[in-house]
């Protein structure tokens, strides 16, 4: 017997009695129980909430234009969806994002939240399913199975938009460290030992262009999840919805979300394939595998402050240890690593997923959603934080860089063309023997060896010739 905090709902399998403040109702409730997977529930996902709501809105102004429901509980449909798009009642989404059932459970979740906050918009309680019910008008000429994987897509759309704008900030953010340290030279390294000289800005530019070049490709992944399977229903064959509906609902949902939706070539492939999603995971793990890289580059440059690399310094974010006083690690860089392998272990969960899907449908989309969604959202907010409490604080280390540069036997590389291999192996081979001892510089050395004057080296050796390819003028 219900009690006044409560009302009975009943599905196929029986009766349940709902919180009566709940806008969710029994499909939910039966879902809540079935999978205590994660502990995070839909309502984690505001993209997908936001989509699930634009989806729905769509769906009744077409089903409104066709004839199928009432142009009142389409008005209502509407109203609710546009609260949950505003980011009303988010926390009435609570059923875990690990679920089975390909999502049905979240699109039943989302169709009794609509129906009850479009109940109250037409001046009914919550549960009176005999003036607009879940299925039979808020997810009327749908199935979870084009309505759950068009959320995922749209929703995908709005996370990528989000990580776009990271990405260019952190980028802008090199690029000012680039145009800041463009006159700093230091010596560049290949394997971890001396290489040649360059400038402190043309390692951070590349930075930046690495960035750069990985916004297009996420532009390029971003472009295949617009093709949707909205109005295919349960296989594709768009069983239970009117003709001309999904050449009308799509252009709806477009012209609502601002995302470029356009209707799949052929619904029966669509609604079972998800590569799409393995291609955006793919490329995630790009951008995540590059951003770790730049961030190992960052942590090995600011290594020290005296037994390590010293080459820039990170601005200090919080103490480093419980046991060693004054020492700072570089946690900003760290927490962008350790995200990147979070994004890679995700990829490996796309993949596997998409490739456990059978027939007309593939049940595992909600791990998939889950976890691009992840992936895309801490790679937001790691960019973030990384250009803010790191790349815009860095300094060089002017006299470490300045020191190295004058003592080092890698100088020699600049005088290949002029002196040759071997004298040049010569002139490195003494200068290194005679390291930290008086008379020891490259262009001392060369001089005792009588290959070169010491102001015929110091002429040669010039930042100009040293960063960037020479033009050789030829007698």
């Amino acid at each position: 017997m219900t009690t006044p905090d409560t009302r009975r709902e009943h599905d196929f399998l029986g009766e349940k009695d709902i919180p009566f403040t709940a806008y969710w109702g029994v499909h939910t409730a039966r879902a809540v129980d079935n999978f205590p997977i994660s502990g995070q529930t839909v309502a984690t996902m505001p993209e997908l909430v936001r989509a699930l709501a634009y989806v729905k809105k769509a769906a009744a102004q077409a089903n409104a234009e066709l004839g199928v429901i009432d142009p009142a509980q389409a008005a209502a449909i509407v109203r609710a969806c546009d609260d949950l798009i505003a980011g009303q009642l988010h926390e009435q989404f609570v059923v875990d994002v690990i679920q089975g059932g390909a999502g049905t459970s979240t699109n039943m979740n989302a169709n009794e939240v609509i129906a009850n906050r479009a109940l109250e918009h037409m001046g009914f309680e919550k549960g009176r399913y005999d003036k607009l019910h879940p299925n039979d008008h808020v997810n009327a000429s749908q199935s979870t199975n084009d309505v759950y994987p068009t959320a995922l897509r749209v929703s995908a759309w709005f996370g990528i938009e989000a990580l776009l704008g990271a990405m260019a900030e952190l980028r802008g953010a090199f690029e000012a460290k680039a145009l800041e340290f463009k006159d700093v030279l230091k010596i560049g390294r290949t394997q971890l030992q001396d290489a040649v000289p360059m400038t402190l800005g043309q390692e951070f530019l590349a930075f930046a262009i690495m960035i750069g070049e990985d916004e297009l490709r996420l532009r390029e992944a971003r472009a295949l999840v617009v093709e949707v399977n909205l109005g295919a229903t349960a296989i594709g064959t768009g069983i239970n919805a009117p003709a001309g509906y999904a050449d009308m609902v799509i252009p709806m949902l477009a012209r609502a979300s601002g995302v470029p939706v356009v209707k799949a070539a052929n619904l029966v492939e669509a609604t079972q394939d998800t590569g799409s999603f393995v291609q955006l995971s793919g490329v995630l793990k790009r951008v995540a595998c590059k951003l770790s890289k730049v961030c190992n580059d960052l942590r090995l440059l600011s290594s020290g402050p005296q037994a390590g690399f010293g080459d820039i310094k990170l601005p200090p974010r919080q103490a480093g240890s419980s046991i060693m006083p004054g020492k700072v690690n570089p946690v900003i860089p760290e927490v962008m690593n350790q995200v990147a392998f979070e994004v890679i272990g995700n990829d490996v969960t796309i993949t596997m997923a998409s490739e456990a899907g059978q027939l007309q449908l593939n049940a595992f989309e909600p791990i998939m959603g889950y976890a691009i969604h992840k992936s895309v959202r801490h790679l937001t907010h790691a960019c973030k934080t990384l250009q803010v409490n790191c790349v815009e604080g860095i300094q060089a280390n002017h006299a470490v860089l300045a020191k190295r540069v004058a003592e080092s036997v890698t100088l020699v590389t600049a005088l290949n063309p002029i002196i040759g291999y071997e004298k040049a192996a010569l002139i490195a081979k003494t200068a290194l023997a005679l390291q930290g001892k008086e008379g020891g510089t490259i262009a001392e050395v060369a001089e005792a060896l009588g290959i070169m004057s010491q102001a015929e080296m110091n002429a040669l050796l010039v930042p100009e010739r040293l960063t960037q390819p020479v033009r050789l003028v030829v007698a």
